[in-house]
């Protein structure tokens, strides 16, 4: 084990964060109107009394990027904790299906399934992570049967209750960036370096969304606007789903 030098994850963070600012920008520019429309539901829109064009656009969008936007952001994380990782422990992004990270402590080999969050998945997603587990203990002592494997489900930020599940453990935040670095406050110290150059990267993802906003509004209200300038709910419901 090695001490963390602090200044080497500024340094990566500062470098490396553009990537995910760029992937935002890239996720809005690429967003076709209709494919969206097509999965949202619009009983739903209805339902809740949405009148304008614009109103159903926020919407979707909205709800669009922060989806994607977690997704994004959560594979950077991820980037983060294996280089944090291979700074102090020599550990690796694994070759095996459904682990993320691989290394050695304390005589153990530790395989980890890294998540944004602790509420990441429902129940056949986390079977589904047990049986990674599963088979990735029997890949690697194929080649060493005396191998001790611990398996870890980490989530970069959030509290869990319950720690051990026998299948595995389950660490969050704080103990989870203390087990991949053997800093207890790393959880803390990260979170100066996120904002790196962080207002003028919104500036130009505002910029596009808010292009995007206008685009689709203009292109919303030409397909499903009447003349008299109300939303046509029977021709949205038809395009959504008819046969």
């Amino acid at each position: 084990m090695k001490k963390l030098n602090l200044k080497s994850v500024v340094d990566y963070v500062e470098k490396n964060i553009g990537v995910f600012h760029q992937k935002r920008i890239k996720c809005i520019d690429s967003l076709k109107l209709k494919n969206v429309l097509k999965r949202k539901n619009p009983y739903l829109f209805k339902a809740k009394n949405v009148t304008t064009s614009e109103q159903i656009i926020r919407g979707i969008v909205d709800a669009y990027i922060s989806s994607n936007e977690e997704t994004i952001f959560g594979d950077w994380l991820e980037g983060l904790a294996i280089f944090i990782n291979e700074k102090v422990y020599g550990g690796r992004k694994s070759g095996i299906t459904g682990i993320d990270l691989e290394f050695d402590k304390d005589g153990n080999r530790h395989i980890v399934s890294i998540k944004s969050g602790p509420n990441w998945g429902n129940s056949s997603q986390i079977a589904k992570m047990v049986n990674d587990f599963n088979t990735a203990k029997k890949t690697l002592r194929t080649s060493n049967s005396n191998l001790q494997i611990i398996a870890v489900n980490g989530c970069c930020y959030g509290k869990s209750k319950k720690w051990d599940y026998g299948t595995h453990f389950k660490y969050c935040g704080q103990r989870f960036w203390e087990f991949i670095s053997g800093n207890k406050e790393l959880y803390t110290e990260i979170i100066e370096p996120l904002g790196h150059k962080a207002k003028e990267r919104n500036e130009e993802f505002q910029k596009s969304y808010s292009k995007m906003i206008n685009k689709f509004t203009k292109e919303f209200s030409n397909e499903f606007c009447m003349d008299s300038g109300e939303i046509d709910w029977e021709k949205i419901v038809r395009f959504n789903s008819s046969k």
